[in-house]
């Protein structure tokens, strides 16, 4: 993705990689470690736990489906996975000590690849505590859970990704999926804007529940990316995107808020 951008930008970047994305990097490193530390157990070895004790929906349908589950549970596992992704990110966006966590994702003054990674050590945390619940509930088989992990880590790179695609493509694609166009959308410095487009995976869950906005008011070449509360380039540092929910009120982006 990093290549295409290179190869086939959509906007000309208003600050450069070199002062971005050794802070973008650098909290992605972060979390890592820090998930590791803190968290041991991932979301596949969860899932084979669940399979083995009858955790959650679809492990407790296996003995009327025994021939066919896990494979019949992978497609609705990874599709209700996806839906929770979507409802908690929802929630991020509604909750403002949640949104004080989820800002410094938004606060990027551009929009390429790497924002994709840029998410705070804390709302990290918290994702990986929900997603673990969601695994149990949904009771996902781990082939699922796998599958999932790997779907969504490579959409978020992609639709966070400053590239062009042809308008044909981008109207086919976003039927089904979240292409950056409509993704860029939910990075408007406009409040709106910023809380629509959801979606990391699937873009049914926009359209069907109302949050969808097909392009941003200014177009895709004049809009502003990030948030009017952080508009210096000083706070694209690793140690202030670290103290960001700490930093100001919560403001009026938080959905409800005035």
């Amino acid at each position: 993705m990093a290549a295409w951008e290179l190869l086939a930008p959509r906007r000309r970047p208003s600050v450069g990689r070199a002062r971005r994305w050794p802070s973008n990097l650098g909290i992605a490193a972060l979390n890592v470690a820090i998930v590791r530390v803190l968290i041991p157990v991932a979301a596949v070895d969860i899932a084979g736990l669940g399979e083995l004790q009858n955790w959650g929906l679809f492990n407790n349908l296996a003995p009327a489906f025994d021939e066919y589950l896990p494979w019949a549970a992978i497609v609705p596992s990874v599709i209700l996975l996806d839906l929770a992704i979507y409802l908690q990110h929802v929630m991020f966006h509604a909750v403002p000590a949640l949104w004080r966590l989820h800002r410094m994702h938004h606060a990027d003054l551009d929009f390429d690849v790497s924002t994709g990674l840029r998410f705070h050590p804390g709302e990290i945390l918290i994702s990986a505590v929900i997603k673990l619940a969601a695994v149990v509930s949904i009771g996902a088989p781990p082939q699922a859970v796998l599958a999932f992990e790997v779907v969504l880590n490579a959409t978020s790179m992609f639709n966070h990704s400053n590239v062009r695609l042809p308008a044909g493509t981008d109207r086919v694609l976003r039927l089904f999926m979240v292409t950056p166009d409509m993704h860029r959308v939910h990075h408007s410095v406009v409040r709106a804007e910023t809380n629509s487009n959801f979606g990391f995976n699937l873009s049914w869950w926009d359209r069907w529940l109302g949050t969808y906005r097909a392009q941003p008011a200014a177009g895709h070449l004049g809009m502003t990316i990030g948030l009017e509360q952080f508009r210096d380039p000083a706070d694209l540092r690793l140690d202030r995107m670290l103290l960001q929910p700490w930093r100001g009120a919560a403001g009026a982006y938080p959905i409800g808020g005035q």
